[in-house]
């Protein structure tokens, strides 16, 4: 009987898979570094055009950020003209407040009273007169507190000073502009010149100056 020895041939079968399992891995290991490097590639191109947004968007901000600027400086200037625009709007709706104001301080005061000074300070007003008693000075505040267009009066000092004059006292009142109504306005008319400006202040009403006689 023929005997035959197969272990050359096994050896050599285990050698050609050892050699092919090898080959495997090494090919597995190249397509892996591939993959890899393809993987690392995609990511920068990513990486690059998420760069490429952020640069932009940062330009949109930087650009959006002098636009508010811009904006907010109109704004201010908007502000400045509004407060220019509601200045003359009162200035207009307050043109004819003087003259009713000159008007009634003639129709108020009494002919025991003299002004010798007046002073406006916003919506109110300080006056300074002689007077030929306390009396006197009373019934100016009374025909002050009946104006539309003042009210409160306020007596402010009093006192002899000169004692040898037809008026010997002199007085401070604080008084309260108002702005009547229309109606208001309508029932009190302005005293009026034939020339159509107001009319000059009665001799009893006059000196609205600094200085004060005897």
């Amino acid at each position: 009987m023929a005997h035959i020895n197969l272990l050359p041939w096994r050896a050599e079968r285990r050698k050609q898979r050892e050699r092919e399992f090898f080959l495997q891995l090494g090919a597995a290991l190249a397509a892996a570094v591939v993959v890899v490097l393809l993987w690392v590639f995609w990511m920068n191109l990513r990486i690059d055009n998420q760069n490429e947004r952020n640069a932009y968007l940062q330009g949109e901000i930087k650009q959006l950020d002098e636009r508010i600027a811009k904006i907010k400086d109109l704004e201010k200037v908007r502000q400045r003209l509004l407060a220019r625009k509601q200045i003359i709007e009162q200035l207009q709706a307050n043109r004819s407040q003087m003259v009713h104001l000159f008007d009634e301080l003639v129709k108020t005061i009494p002919s025991s009273v003299r002004l010798t000074s007046m002073k406006q300070n916003g919506d109110s007003m300080v006056l300074s007169g002689l007077a030929q008693s306390n009396a006197s000075v009373a019934e100016y505040m009374r025909n002050l507190d009946a104006s539309p267009w003042m009210a409160g009066a306020d007596l402010d000092k009093t006192e002899i000073k000169y004692r040898s004059g037809r008026m010997p006292y002199t007085f401070g009142l604080n008084v309260k502009l108002s702005q009547p109504s229309e109606e208001e306005q309508a029932k009190t008319p302005v005293l009026l010149q034939g020339n159509g400006k107001p009319a000059a202040a009665a001799p009893n009403a006059a000196a609205v100056s600094g200085g004060g006689g005897k």
